[in-house]
């Protein structure tokens, strides 16, 4: 389950599903007969208030003992401190088969699960860093004019008394209040209603009229309307009768009085409210909805807070100027067909002289206009932008194609109209906020020369740096109102450098970041809970860090300890297993060949254990360097100019036929230059794709290429009905294997039959899922096994039909190895089932839900899915950490399938932070030399020898300790 990350929810429900109070204080956490998956009757006691680390083969069961029991019983336990009322909408959970486990102090569990999906959840959002921010903005933010740029002002009742008397003392003033601004309308009730109540003048339009029956202005023009409140002069004994009519003024005109002077007509204007004195623009008092982009109170107009719209893509509109309108040169169009549209460019093309088989780079740039937007005018070529319900006007009877496009987009009840409208439409920073997110007013209130959006841009060091002096610029009142507030920001910020997240921005949409960001976010935000007597349970917490951060990381788990926690973590990392209080080992294989203990103890006690990872840990296994590099084919892909986020306008070659790293430090720009750039333009040369890259001047080679696949990280699917025997393609061969039985022909089964996705043979209670669905509000959902069938998925019927006694249920429940072996006999299904056990997935299972995968294991099943293609040996494979979760032992097996890749012509580059990987890389580029700001360069480049010797290169100083 994935950590809430609001500090209120942390404190009462310690942050994600807490277990029941803690047992009385005990020696530690003794977990006695764990039988869950493939746990063999293990006992093993974790000591409290120490940095534990679970670690072994993949598949080995660790998770099983520190998640799918450990944490698991603790849920349970929260849940049944629920009264009995709330319990019967949830449900019971199901005990994990464990004999007993005491000394369980409450469980928050930290797992490789990215903070949320959601477009307007930002690094900001999820820290709490940006509600206390538009906390500080709404009590001490200054207001400044967006017309003028100047400073706002506002006048207390008192103080606009106190003004009148100081500058126009003894002068005739008429004391006006504003009730219409710059609105059209004939306002003939206003009139009628203003003189009821006894006003007998108003000012129109600069004009002073008397109030007389049925009067009215035109409607069609836009007016502004004052009441004449009070015409006085200024005298001392007039104090009484001028207080009076002020103060009825600002109530009538809500905070804003207008005075007009007599001799000049000059108008002087007053607010309660923040104003504009050249202007008269005035802001509404500021609360901390005004910086929101969630709240209708904060968010850009425009774009609704999401800082980006729909704009139509000309380039997807009209892919090949060289064509003509005849020939489909007008893609959404196609070519020329006898219906209704096309008879209307014929007329239009009659009426203003233009050929259909003109190419369209040829056509006038107003008959262009004309066939996208039904209008000459030029200015349609600048506004490609739309809103909802608003079009480019148009003027011919022809609604244009572009305005059709973005109609079928917004209006059509078909997804599949909407989804082929898309297509030739873009996501384009909102032209009205930039892509701040927030209204006009919002960015014109500052804090020491920064707006709030300014300040979110920043990286969370310079942000540090910033607020540490910003007191130095405040007064003692501002001081004053601030201190709590900054207290706040500054110790959230401390946390989030202290764990290596010191490159992210606050503006950073959540969905960008990696499982182990958001693992290390969580992390934070619970160091800065302060809980204590809490067992925090981490999965593999070091994802996506770099060496050089590790120390940091490690100190802020110890520091959980210090406080008076217990921390387990999954891990695999060398440094934090050395740097841990305890080891527990798993083992000694994956799957059936897994779940004992097979060591435990403390680091240097545990290194003279005859296990596998102990030596690994000893030096005495290690992953080999090659006896020699690659040089490659000589040829070369080729990007210039790449400047996306903080890249700095770098070059870089990569040489095709090689193992390629690209290494750095945590926010180097590695992602940036590879999955946002360089991937998007050689999927957009492949496959024709239109997602736009990053901003790059040019590129070379990819006539060396003829096929580009990623593999990241990303789930293979988000529902339990998702699994690695549907992702990979295989079931489909399976319920084919089972349809051809002798027994479904006499049945009359299909090969639908066997699909849990299918109502003929699945079980109808959880309609092939296998899992109900407990919605649990304020946390994740919780799925459990269904009632009726057990979590088998089918009826009694299609589960009648067996093969070598098997039916289609067992089937789904082998692991990998188990079915190699089962459908050694049928070369089809063998091959692709292999290719799961190559990339050592052996362990788990071939209907695993896709959701209980960690982003490795997803990782993995991708990989062996693109495996068991045919590759070309022209094809650049692209894998984000492909090592996340893996031992040492199953680095090796990942590091050989990959080189027999590389050895068969392709190009295979790895975005890696793991030295076992790096150091058998033919080619290293690395990037840095800091994060963030200070990031975005080639810090050095070439084979792993030429890095290790490179003074500036952090990466460099620790590869140079595993090649000597």
């Amino acid at each position: 389950m994935n950590q809430n990350t609001s500090e209120a929810e942390s404190r009462l429900h310690a942050s994600d599903t807490i277990a029941s109070p803690a047992v009385a204080e005990e020696e530690g956490i003794a977990v006695q007969g764990a039988r869950v998956h493939n746990l063999k009757n293990i006992s093993v006691t974790i000591p409290k208030n120490r940095l534990v680390v679970i670690t072994g083969v993949s598949g080995s069961g660790k998770s099983s003992l520190a998640f799918d029991t450990i944490y698991a019983e603790g849920q349970r336990r929260y849940l049944e401190s629920f009264g009995t009322y709330a319990r019967q909408f949830i449900g019971e959970l199901e005990r994990p088969d464990v004999d007993q486990i005491t000394g369980l102090s409450p469980v928050i569990s930290i797992e490789q699960k990215t903070t949320g999906r959601s477009p307007r959840s930002t690094v900001g959002t999820v820290t709490e860093v940006y509600d206390f921010m538009r906390l500080l903005f709404a009590r001490i933010g200054e207001a400044y004019s967006y017309n003028t740029g100047k400073k706002m002002i506002r006048f207390s009742e008192e103080e606009i008394i106190r003004h009148l008397f100081k500058k126009f003392l003894h002068q005739k003033l008429t004391l006006l209040a504003p009730v219409v601004r710059g609105r059209k309308g004939h306002y003939r009730e206003l009139f009628e209603q203003l003189r009821k109540q006894g006003y007998l003048k108003v000012r129109v339009d600069g004009e002073i009229r008397e109030l007389v029956p049925k009067m009215q202005v035109d409607r069609y023009k836009i007016h502004d309307i004052e009441i004449v409140i009070d015409r006085v002069q200024v005298e001392k004994e007039q104090k009484t009768r001028i207080t009076q009519s002020v103060q009825k003024a600002l109530e009538t005109g809500k905070g804003l009085i207008y005075v007009l002077e007599h001799q000049s007509s000059k108008l002087h204007i007053f607010s309660k409210h923040l104003m504009c004195a050249d202007t008269g623009i005035s802001y509404e008092e500021p609360s901390p909805n005004t910086f929101s982009f969630n709240s209708p109170y904060g968010a850009c107009p425009r774009c609704k807070g999401l800082g980006a719209i729909y704009q139509i893509d000309l380039e997807a509109l009209i892919p090949d100027p060289e064509k003509s309108i005849e020939e489909g040169g007008l893609a959404p169009l196609g070519e020329m067909k006898d219906n209704f549209i096309f008879k209307q460019i014929q007329q239009l093309a009659r009426k203003h002289g233009f050929s259909l088989r003109t190419p369209i780079k040829n056509l006038p740039r107003k008959i262009l206009n004309l066939l996208l937007y039904g209008s000459e005018e030029e200015k349609v070529t600048v506004d490609l932008g739309f809103e909802e319900g608003f079009y480019q006007p148009y003027e011919t009877g022809f609604e244009g194609v572009a305005n059709q496009v973005m109609r079928y987009f917004y209006e059509s009840p078909s997804d599949m109209v909407r989804s082929w409208a898309e297509g030739f439409m873009k996501l384009a920073p909102c032209p009205e906020c930039g892509g701040t997110r927030l209204k006009k007013e919002s960015l014109w209130f500052k804090i020491h020369h920064k707006n709030i959006a300014e300040l979110s841009a920043m990286d969370l060091r310079s942000l540090q740096a910033w607020f540490d002096d910003l007191p130095r610029h405040l007064n003692e009142r501002q001081l004053k109102i601030a201190h709590d507030v900054l207290k706040e920001i500054h110790d959230r910020l401390h946390f989030l450098l202290q764990v290596g997240l010191d490159y992210l921005t606050l503006d950073r949409p959540s969905k960008t970041l990696s499982g182990g960001e958001s693992q290390r976010i969580r992390l934070a935000t619970q160091i800065g809970s302060q809980l204590m007597g809490i067992t925090y349970i981490l999965d593999e917490p070091s994802i996506g860090l770099h060496q050089r951060d590790n120390h940091r990381l490690i100190q802020s788990l110890k520091e959980l300890c210090q406080m008076g926690n217990t921390v387990i973590v999954v891990e695999h990392d060398r440094d934090i297993m050395l740097e841990s209080d305890y080891i527990i080992d798993i083992g000694p294989g994956a799957g059936v060949h897994g779940g004992e203990i097979v060591g435990q103890g403390a680091p240097e006690e545990f290194k003279q254990l005859p296990t596998l990872t102990a030596a690994y840990l000893r030096g005495e296994q290690k992953i080999s360097v090659p006896a020699q590099r690659r040089k490659g084919n000589g040829l070369y892909l080729k990007l210039y100019g790449a400047s996306g986020n903080n890249l700095k306008k770098i070059d870089v070659s990569f040489p095709l036929g090689t193992f390629i790293c690209i290494t750095g430090v945590s926010g180097s720009g590695k992602s940036t230059l590879i999955n946002e750039t360089l991937f998007p333009v050689l999927h957009a040369y492949c496959y024709g794709s239109r997602t736009q890259p990053l901003p790059y001047q040019k590129i070379e080679g990819l006539e060396y290429i003829d096929k580009v696949i990623e593999i990241d990280q990303s789930p293979i699917g988000r529902t339990p009905r998702s699994n690695p025997a549907t992702y990979c393609g295989f079931f489909t061969d399976i319920r084919q294997l089972f349809a051809q039985l002798p027994e479904s022909k006499i049945r009359g089964y299909n090969a639908g039959r066997f699909s849990f996705n299918v109502k003929a043979g699945r079980c109808p209670a959880c309609e092939g899922a296998g899992w109900r669905t407990i919605e649990m509000n304020f946390l994740p959902d919780v799925y459990v096994p269904c009632e009726q069938c057990n979590g088998r998925r089918y009826n009694r019927e299609t589960l009648e039909i067996r093969y070598k006694g098997k039916s289609i249920a067992d089937v789904l429940d082998m692991t990998v190895d188990e079915a190699v072996e089962f459908f050694q006999s049928i070369p089809s299904l063998y091959r692709k089932i292999k290719v799961l056990q190559e990339v050592g997935l052996g362990y788990i299972t071939l209907g695993q839900s896709a959701v209980t995968l960690s982003g490795g294991e997803a990782q993995r099943v991708k990989l062996a899915t693109e495996l068991s293609k045919k590759d070309t040996g022209r094809t650049f494979y692209i894998l984000d950490e492909p090592t996340t979760g893996l031992h040492f032992q199953d680095i090796q097996h990942l590091l050989d399938v990959l080189q027999k890749l590389v050895d068969r012509g392709n190009t295979v580059l790895v975005i890696e932070h793991n030295m076992d990987v790096i150091k058998v890389a033919d080619y290293i580029i690395d990037l840095g030399p800091e994060g963030g700001a200070g990031g975005g360069y080639i810090v050095c480049q070439g084979t792993p020898e030429e890095v290790a010797h490179h003074p500036k290169s952090y990466t460099g100083m620790y590869l140079k300790q595993e090649l000597t």
